[in-house]
């Protein structure tokens, strides 16, 4: 058996970091700690180690003050939500931030468990080049997020009032539906604001129908046949205002995404150089789609989920070494579970 080993290239990213930074976050604060060559020792680092208050004052100090020993790199854990005014504060500075995954940093037998210690055990690490960034998208893109995501959430809630509707007209005896596939479609919204409005007829409700609904009259008739009474209809007056303003506020919300990737460059069709040329646009003929409509293209994904997506992973894939770190970070990927597998 050959003994003579095997030759490893090591690339220049791996040697240590000279002068790196630390933060272990926490709700109020934050315990930095920083490790640099000594003045005149050669070989010999110091480390120091202290608390930060997590107001911006304070983190607009740090970042000076981190700046001016010529940090080259900062590690944050991603502690709940608490690193975002570090990680914001830091970068609007200038300075190289990566947040990393606590999980992966922390998880070591034996080793003692405080803040200072903490800081410490992160800055060594950094200085090493043992640690992974995760991925936080430019400005703009966090922007776009924080709308897509409340977007997200209001329709959601939006379904839940709908449910709850639907909960009140079967309480009333009324199974419209059974009939109508979407309770809050014309036809059927109609209706429940004759109710509402003390209409009780199902032959008169029923005659509300529009379009394929008109067919289904009889069914209607049946379905519309109940007990609804006033305290029904002002619990459903309630849940139909709730609804509508909910439905204003995602359009306003919608309109706003639109505009937010309409003002991205890279979101509109480039040509290879950068700019927006004749080859770009919406149309059949055109060699370069804008990202909405080339996401569109996708069967199952629409121009909403084509929003979402880009303002969760951004138009620079270079972000992502492979594939599968995009699928896997962005959850992207299906699995197919046997059955008996556990999730």
């Amino acid at each position: 058996m050959s003994q003579e080993g095997t030759l490893i290239e090591v690339a220049d990213d791996d040697q240590p970091v000279q002068r790196v930074a630390a933060i272990d976050v926490a709700k109020a604060s934050g315990m930095v700690c920083t490790r640099v060559p000594h003045g005149s020792i050669p070989g010999k680092r110091v480390t120091r180690v202290w608390q930060v208050s997590a107001t911006t004052n304070d983190l607009l100090a740090l970042a000076d003050q981190l700046a001016a020993e010529g940090i080259e790199r900062i590690v944050l854990e991603s502690t709940s939500d608490y690193w975002r005014p570090f990680f914001y504060l830091l970068e609007a500075r200038e300075l190289q931030v990566w947040l990393v995954n606590a999980r992966d940093v922390k998880n070591v037998p034996g080793r003692p468990k405080t803040d200072k210690l903490d800081a410490l055990w992160l800055a060594k690490l950094n200085e090493r080049g043992m640690l992974r960034p995760s991925f936080v998208p430019p400005v703009q893109f966090r922007q776009l997020r924080d709308y897509t995501r409340l977007r997200t959430d209001l329709t959601v809630e939006r379904s839940r009032h709908v449910q709850r509707v639907e909960k009140l007209l079967e309480d009333a005896l009324i199974k419209l539906s059974s009939v109508a596939t979407d309770i809050m479609g014309v036809s059927a919204r109609a209706m429940i604001e004759a109710l509402i409005n003390g209409e009780r007829d199902p032959h008169v409700l029923a005659g509300l129908a529009r379009g394929r609904l008109r067919v289904k009259h009889a069914a209607l008739v049946q379905a519309l046949t109940g007990r609804f009474d006033d305290h029904h209809a002002d619990l459903a007056r309630v849940l139909l205002s709730q609804i509508d303003a909910l439905s204003g506020q995602i359009e306003h919300l919608s309109t706003r995404i639109e505009a937010l990737i309409a003002a991205i460059p890279a979101a509109q069709g480039v040509d290879p150089d950068g700019t927006t040329g004749p080859d770009a646009g919406t149309g059949a003929d055109a060699a370069l789609l804008p990202a909405i409509a080339r996401l569109d293209q996708i069967p199952g994904i629409g121009p909403g989920a084509a929003q979402t997506i880009i303002a969760e992973i951004g138009l620079d894939m270079t972000q992502f070494p492979t594939a599968g770190h995009l699928t896997s970070w962005a959850k992207l990927s299906p699995r197919a579970n046997q059955s008996g597998a556990r999730n």
